[in-house]
């Protein structure tokens, strides 16, 4: 069975043009021309790997990016005409597997996606995680929370702590890590603030916040997600 591509991109000649080259290879390719609509297609197809854009409209491929690895490891090769070090870093640090940069050589690009397919494990994309019998399920593709089935609002920042906690439920997750893949890198000073957030998530989830069962504290190293 042919390796699938998912390719997102703004750009409907370049997605084109990829399209060609990739399926000559004799990869099956996948086609998102948004952010939103490539989060679909990765949830809905469980492609092998991700080659994204960063500059498109609404939502970019950073965040694009950050999701995907909020559920996935799925390889990733980011395709830019950004190629300044401090993007490169931004991305190899926000989780992708590579950074290109346009315009590119097409063997090199095959032969990058070629060398992180043989290393990848099959990706294991998973749409909602389900804990406590389903007392308590989270679903990344429409980023809600679930208690005895009621929905729980999150904001934005206080889901995404949520989904690394999740991501690594029954391990200990560092402070400074927890901030950094929640929220990215240039929020590595914040984690002063990460207390208050995690208040406010036992707030909006516990059934005792004084008594967490699920968002636990282990003093002066991170938070564990008690899965049970």
């Amino acid at each position: 069975m042919a390796e699938k591509i998912l390719v997102i991109d703004d750009e409907e000649t370049t997605v084109q043009l990829i399209s060609i080259l990739l399926e000559r290879r004799g990869y099956e390719v996948i086609k998102a021309y948004r952010a939103e609509d490539g989060l679909r297609k990765a949830y809905r197809h469980q492609p092998d790997m991700v080659l994204l854009d960063i500059m498109m409209p609404e939502m970019d491929g950073w965040d694009v990016c950050r999701r995907l690895r909020e559920m996935s490891d799925v390889p990733i090769i980011f395709l830019s005409a950004r190629g300044e070090a401090k993007d490169v870093v931004r991305g190899l640090e926000m989780g992708a597997d590579d950074y290109v940069v346009k315009p590119y050589e097409n063997d090199e690009l095959i032969a990058r996606i070629r060398a992180h397919l043989r290393r990848a494990p099959r990706p294991n994309v998973s749409e909602e995680a389900v804990f406590s019998g389903g007392d308590f399920r989270v679903n990344f593709m429409n980023r809600e929370v679930y208690i005895h089935n009621e929905i729980r609002h999150l904001t934005p920042k206080e889901f995404n702590l949520l989904g690394v906690l999740v991501r690594n439920a029954g391990r200990v997750v560092t402070r400074t890590e927890l901030v950094t893949e929640a929220w990215g890198e240039e929020y590595g000073d914040a984690v002063d603030s990460l207390k208050l957030y995690v208040h406010y998530l036992r707030q909006k989830l516990e059934n005792d916040p004084d008594r967490p069962e699920y968002i636990m504290t282990l003093r002066g190293v991170g938070y564990r997600f008690a899965s049970r």
